[in-house]
This record gives structure tokens, C-alpha cells and sequence, in this order.
């Protein structure tokens, strides 16, 4: 999972999501609208027959929308590790949940080690039965260095089984390997026995029988179609492609880390649509929320249904760009649906009513795209009231849908103000006369207006506070393994030279190419802290973690500063003894050798050579690694390393079956 980090007003959008919005396309004759918000980071969704709405909050929660509201009270509250892309990542309602109440959550674990879990909880009223967790099934124990590809989406299939989809926690191997649960698309019963029929269920024991497909990296959402069982999963690329999958038979095997997105390699399903993170249409980094646009029986009783040609065609969207694709079921041709709705819709599903709801991680709101076009305005996030010093730009925007051509007249104290009738309306510099104004906008069409709520501007005649991070230093370079300490400082000219540390706010972004992970989520009341580089993880040398800092003073006037940390960076040469360009898998993917890879110092990387290596004349049977390492797996053709300070090669040396050894080539 790749995805942008909340602002430090996590539970409304920013003016820059607010800009996005309003550039927001849809199809002639649909509409987007929020249903709730006041959540943080909601990443899946789900609905009870009654049409409450349970939000899973990576945090630790699972929050109820009803009645357009997010109760304040959640369904349950769980204690997980949420560091990074771990939290509570998946939520499923029992298919006879009108009968038994039941709610199945996917999440991170603490306890005994950390690992991922699928608990049942019953649900009395718009809460959790307390005690009522049971644990349906675990999956095995997650690397202490690595935090990263988890999966978690969960759903029931038409055979009322229950799939689970599973990321393989950074070690590509695992994607491979019926040895683990991790990699994997997942099927138990609901109960947490393991159905018999499942593919590989007289090849493996234990919970390894639950593995109804393999070879997948990061399948952070699949949809399982409700009339047909037809199953699409979105899995999350490395580098070059994000796919969406079709599970077409029990044991299909999706490639991953044998390649990835579009291949003929035999043994293998290649994916059923794939687009290139950095060339095609659509463009994006990491495949996010997907669903068949499939609406239950009764949905055509409401306005909200989609035209008869999307029944059945498939939703997704990315978590780098802010949009939501279709991939048609008869052609196979994918279009582009909607675009500017706020990057990431975690999550997208189809509604009992027909319309489609989405999950704004950014925004921490449910919204709604339907098959209506409002007529009058609509206006679906108003001005928000801010503080600012004075001196300092005051900005207020508003998100309104409605038939175009719309036109705005901002108002200051019920009064209009001369020539702002532009969707966003700026004070370039706020004055201590300005503090208590109060603005709204009114929008009108042709047919009807809209007047939004009022924002209150108050100007603080003051300074903000002057931030300073006086530790990681400019320039500190870090490796794999090591910790990292950040210690900041902050003055203000009213309340001192020392801020408390209730004051601060710090959070901490992994920037991978030009776009980002949630590393550590926004943690306030301290001057300082300390963190560990994983080991494992994101291969790539283009990356650094971005620490940042927030101090917020007495009279609410805020200051931001950042400081990047960057990695100490090798060359590491791969190649073998043995004639020709003998591939070796570097952390799963093969590679024609002789390769170097740039490779970020400290990082665990797994070598694996071929046992043999055959050609016309000779026989060449591997013997050993030079270079450094340790086996793993048992294998002596498998090379565990850690990135080594300096430049190093690692050779597989190979004997010829008909002579003696060849060290050289």
C-alpha cells in the first residue's frame, strides 16, 4: 500500500483537497456527495442490511455511519499495532447478519508476537456485544523490519465462505511458498475450519490448507461479484505495474515475484488488466479500492441506480492519483469514470441502494457517487473557520456539485463582498479588524442556490511560533537497522522560549520515487522521539523518510518545519562462474547476469542461484556463494545478505560436470 498521509486537520479536508475536488469529473447524470465524516484514516467498508455503514479506522477502531452521521461511540475498539500500512485493514458482515449479528475484522495484532488476525464480534445494537471477539483465524507472525504489505480485505463468497486477502509482509519469497499464509488469497469457513476442497489442502497442514491462491505481493482489496462469485484482485506493484487479477480457478498462481503485470510465463496467470505506474492511461502508484458494480436485489427501487451498462463491470482506483477507473466485463477496455475525487478511495463498494461509496482516507469521510445529477447547487464541503497571525493570506474554498454553469458571490457578515465570485475567495492579508468576520458563499444556477454555513476568521495579532528541528542533523544519512532520533525545539514571542511539549505534533512520511507511505501517523505531546529503520521492505534506493513538525501556540497560531533523512546507498554486482547469462533471482525476481543494483546500505536482500545450469555441451552444478552471506531456506543456493558499507560482488560459483571447478570467467 503506497498513499498519501493525512494533513494535521485530519478530520476535514485541506484547501489543496478542496481545490482537487473542485475539479472533479464524473460521467453526465451522476453526482458525488459526502454521507459522513469525522473519521480518521478510514481505510474499508461494509454494509448491514439495514444500511449502517462500519468503517474501520486504521488506528484501531471500527466506527458506525448511520443516518448520514459517524456515531460517536465506535462498534469496537481494538488494540493493534498500526504502524505504517499494519491497523485495522479489512471488515465483512456475516452473510446471515439480520440472524446472528455477526462482524467479521481483519487487524494487526500485538500480542504474542505481532501478526495479522480475523476476529468475529456480534454485534447488539450499533456496538460490539462486549466480550464477544472471537478469534476465527491468525495468520502467521509478521517481521519485527518490516511493516508494509499486509493486504486485509476480507469478504464472503455466493459458497458462504470467507476469502482473506494477505500481503507477504515484504519478503517477496513468501509469495511463493505454500510453507506460509502470507502472499496469498485466503478461504476458511466461517467458523475458522478450513474447507477440504480448498486447492492445496492434501499438499500442506495447519492454517497453510486455508491457501486458495498464491503469488501475490500486496493484494490490499479484491471484490468477489454476489451473483456469479467472479473474483477480481487488486494487487499493489512494485516499481513498474498494478494489476487486477482474476481468480479464474482454485490454485491459480498470480507470479509475483516472478514477475510482474503482463506475461505469457507458464505455471502462471497473468493479470487480467494491468496499467504502468509511470506510462499508461491511467497513471498511478499503488491500486487501491476495487468492486463490482453488482447492486442487490430491490437497489432499482431508488434513483440512485447506475445505466444497465455498468451492471457487472469493474470499479478501482489508486492511492497516488485521485481517480476511479472501469474496466468494462464484455471488452475488457478500461475508461476512465471519475477523477478528482481526493486521492485514495481505500475503499469503493457497491451500496444496497445502488450508488457507490468510497472511503476517503485524506478526507476521513464515507462519500457516495450516484446516478443522479443535482439540479440546484449542492454544497458538499462548506469554508472552514481558521486562524491566522496577521499579516498572513486567509483562504476559504467550498466543494459544490450542481448543473453547470454555476456562479458564486462570497459574503463577509451576510454582506457581498465586491468581486469575489470565484470558488475560492482570498484575504491577502489579514488585519486585526478582520478577527470575528464571518464568510460564506452563495451559489446559484439556473436551477436554484445554495448558501453555505458560515466560517469565522479569527486573526491572532501575534506571531507563530518559531520551530526548529535540532535533531536527526542536516545531511545524516541512515542505513537498515538503525534508529533514528528526532528532537525539535520552539519559541514564541508571547508564550516564551520554551514551549511545552503539548505544543508539539511530529509525523514521519517514507517518500519512495513521488509518492509516500504512512510511516508514523501524527503524535502530539512530545519534544521528541525515536524510530527503527526496518531492514526490510521497499528495495528501491530512491526513497527517505521525511520527518515532520508541527508546534501550535496558545492562540492557535501554527508553524511547520521538515527535515529529510536520506539513506547510505551501495552497488551491488551480482554474477556466476557459470557460461552465458545465467539469471539469479535477487529478493525473488530474476535477473540475466552479470547485474549491479544500487541497493540502500543495511537492507536484508535474498540471492538465489540455479541449482544447475545446462546448455549444449556442459552441465555446470552450483557449489557455492563468494562474496559473504549466510544460506537460508536450506538451500545452498539461497544467499541471505544485509547490504554491505562498500561496493561488493557476489559470484555463484558453479562446477562443470566435466572438468574441475572454473573460478573465473
Amino acid at each position: 500500500m503506497m498513499v498519501p498521509v493525512a494533513s494535521a486537520a485530519t478530520r476535514r479536508p485541506c484547501v489543496e483537497d478542496l481545490e482537487r475536488r473542485l475539479l472533479f469529473a464524473l460521467p453526465p447524470g451522476f453526482s458525488d456527495s459526502a454521507v459522513a465524516g469525522g473519521l480518521e484514516r478510514p481505510v474499508a467498508l461494509d454494509f448491514a442490511p439495514d444500511g449502517r455503514i462500519l468503517v474501520t479506522e486504521q488506528r484501531g477502531t471500527v466506527r458506525v455511519v448511520k443516518d448520514g452521521t459517524t456515531l460517536p461511540t465506535p462498534f469496537v475498539q481494538l488494540d493493534v499495532n498500526s504502524a505504517a500500512e499494519r491497523g485495522v485493514l479489512g471488515v465483512a458482515t456475516d452473510p446471515q447478519f439480520a440472524a446472528n449479528g455477526y462482524v467479521y475484522v481483519y487487524y494487526t495484532a500485538r500480542t504474542p508476537a505481532v501478526h495479522n488476525r480475523v476476529s468475529r464480534f456480534t454485534a447488539s445494537g450499533d456496538a460490539a456485544l462486549p466480550g464477544s471477539e472471537v478469534v476465527v483465524f491468525e495468520l502467521d507472525n509478521l517481521d519485527p523490519d518490516s511493516a508494509i504489505h499486509n493486504g486485509g480485505a476480507i469478504h464472503f463468497g455466493p459458497d458462504g465462505k470467507l476469502y482473506i486477502a494477505t500481503g507477504e509482509n515484504g519478503d517477496s519469497g513468501k509469495a511463493q511458498s505454500l510453507d506460509t499464509t502470507l502472499g496469498k488469497l485466503l478461504r476458511i469457513n466461517p467458523d475458522g475450519s478450513i474447507p477440504n476442497d480448498n486447492p492445496f489442502y492434501n499438499q500442506v497442514t495447519g492454517n497453510n490448507r486455508a491457501i486458495y491462491a498464491l503469488g501475490l505481493r500486496n493484494p490490499f482489496t479484491f471484490d468477489i461479484e454476489r451473483t456469479t462469485g467472479r473474483t477480481f484482485i487488486n494487487d499493489v506493484g512494485q516499481a513498474t505495474w498494478e494489476e487486477v487479477n482474476e481468480l479464474a480457478s482454485p490454485g491459480d498462481n498470480f507470479g509475483w515475484p516472478r514477475f510482474e503485470g503482463p506475461s505469457n510465463a507458464a505455471g502462471f496467470r497473468a493479470p487480467l488488466y494491468a496499467y504502468h505506474q509511470n506510462r499508461d492511461q491511467p497513471t498511478g502508484c499503488a491500486i487501491v479500492g476495487g468492486t463490482f458494480y453488482d447492486p442487490p436485489a430491490g437497489a432499482e427501487a431508488t434513483n440512485d441506480l447506475f445505466p444497465a451498462d455498468y451492471h457487472g463491470d469493474y470499479l478501482f482506483a489508486d492511492g497516488c492519483n485521485p481517480w476511479v477507473w472501469r474496466l468494462d466485463r464484455e471488452t475488457g477496455a478500461a475508461s476512465e469514470f471519475a477523477t478528482g475525487i481526493g486521492a485514495p478511495a481505500f475503499s469503493l463498494s457497491t451500496g444496497p441502494d445502488g450508488a457507490l461509496y468510497y472511503a476517503n482516507y485524506l478526507g476521513g469521510e464515507v462519500r457516495r457517487i450516484t446516478a443522479q445529477e443535482p439540479a440546484a447547487p449542492l454544497i458538499t464541503v462548506p469554508p472552514a473557520s481558521q486562524t491566522v497571525a496577521a499579516g498572513q493570506p486567509a483562504a476559504f474554498t467550498a466543494a459544490v456539485f450542481g448543473a453547470e454553469p454555476l456562479s458564486y458571490q462570497w459574503q463577509r457578515n451576510g454582506i457581498d463582498i465586491p468581486g469575489a465570485t470565484a470558488a475560492t475567495y482570498t484575504l491577502p492579508a489579514a488585519a486585526a479588524s478582520d478577527d470575528g468576520a464571518t464568510l460564506r458563499v452563495v451559489v446559484t444556477n439556473a436551477l436554484g442556490t445554495a448558501t453555505s454555513p458560515e466560517a469565522t476568521l479569527n486573526v491572532v495579532v501575534s506571531a507563530p511560533p518559531v520551530v526548529t528541528i535540532l535533531s536527526p542533523t542536516e545531511g545524516r544519512l541512515y542505513a537498515g537497522g538503525q534508529s533514528i532520533r528526532f528532537r525539535g525545539m520552539a519559541s514564541d514571542a508571547e508564550d516564551g522560549p520554551r514551549l511545552p511539549p503539548g505544543a508539539f505534533t511530529w509525523r514521519v512520511d517514507f517518500h519512495h520515487d513521488e509518492h509516500l507511505h504512512p510511516f508514523i501517523a501524527e503524535t502530539p505531546g512530545r519534544r521528541g522521539g525515536v524510530f527503527r529503520v526496518p531492514r526490510v521492505g521497499e528495495t528501491s534506493a530512491n526513497v527517505w523518510y521525511r520527518i515532520h513538525l508541527t508546534v501550535r501556540d496558545s492562540t492557535g497560531l501554527t508553524a511547520t518545519t521538515f527535515r529529510d533523512v536520506h539513506p547510505r546507498t551501495v552497488a551491488i554486482t551480482v554474477n556466476t562462474t557459470a557460461e552465458g547469462n545465467v539469471s539469479v533471482s535477487l529478493d525473488g525476481q530474476p535477473t540475466a547476469t552479470p547485474f549491479t543494483v544500487t541497493s540502500v546500505v543495511g537492507m536484508r536482500r535474498t540471492l538465489e542461484a540455479p541449482e544447475s545450469v545446462n546448455d549444449s555441451v556442459t552441465a555446470s552444478i552450483f557449489r557455492r556463494w563468494r562474496g559473504g552471506g549466510r544460506r537460508s531456506g536450506g538451500r545452498g543456493s539461497v544467499l541471505e545478505i544485509l547490504a554491505p558499507p562498500r561496493d561488493r560482488t557476489y559470484t555463484a560459483i558453479y562446477d562443470e560436470s566435466a572438468g574441475g571447478p572454473r573460478e573465473t570467467r
